[in-house]
């Protein structure tokens, strides 16, 4: 079952645009993985500043998408999402307790693959630009010193999305570690369970190869 965050206030559902046909690729279970070094651009900054930067990064490729096609949208979009999103842990989040049981190498392939994969995600559903603008709308804190920032996606022509981003602060600087669709759920706590059957189907080796067939569906080859 997917897991829910903490309390927020209901949000409209989303409708089927490109934009957002289905949950961005980024959205997994809560855990309190020690994080990763983080890049240079990632520090610094509130959640909201975070935040806000990739949202810039994000627009300005959603107004380029036609010309840059699958693959520049992917190139644009990795250095800003490399910045605000704590891809690494999010790998280790998904894999669960067995990534404890893992090689070296193993752990370094998936969290390549699945930081290749989601970058991949966003630049296949975020492919074009009708007018949409992200907005803040608020902050709170949680318990153990994460935060949970909520903004919306404006559509013209359709009813806004919102999306909650849970942030969380190490080494001088927020990063996301989990995105939930309209408000409430984390669309890829579920992708646990698929990663845990192929995980049994084949291992680490399975999943990796997986990710990277799916990265490649996404950019065309």
């Amino acid at each position: 079952m997917p897991r829910r965050a903490p309390p927020m206030s209901p949000s409209p559902a989303p409708g089927r645009r490109g934009l957002l046909a289905a949950a961005p690729g980024l959205a997994l279970a809560l855990a309190l993985a020690p994080p990763l070094a983080r890049p240079a651009l990632a520090q610094g900054g509130s959640p909201a500043a975070v935040v806000e930067r990739y949202h810039a990064a994000l627009l300005e490729v959603m107004r380029q998408a036609d010309r840059l096609g699958p693959r520049g949208r992917q190139a644009r979009l990795k250095p800003a999402m490399e910045a605000a999103f704590d891809l690494p842990a999010m790998t280790r989040i998904a894999i669960g307790p067995g990534w404890s049981r893992m090689t070296p190498a193993q752990q370094a392939a998936l969290t390549e693959a699945f930081s290749d994969w989601s970058v991949a995600t966003y630049a296949s559903r975020f492919n074009g630009w009708s007018g949409e603008s992200f907005s803040v709308l608020g902050e709170s804190a949680l318990r153990n010193g994460d935060r949970m920032l909520r903004t919306r996606i404006d559509r013209p022509r359709e009813a806004p999305v919102e999306l909650g981003y849970l942030m969380r602060e190490s080494g001088g600087g927020w990063r996301i570690v989990d995105v939930y669709l309209t408000g409430s759920i984390s669309e890829l706590a579920s992708r646990r369970s698929e990663f845990g059957a192929l995980l049994a189907e084949g291992g680490p080796d399975r999943l990796a190869a997986e990710l990277r067939a799916r990265t490649a569906r996404m950019l065309g080859g």
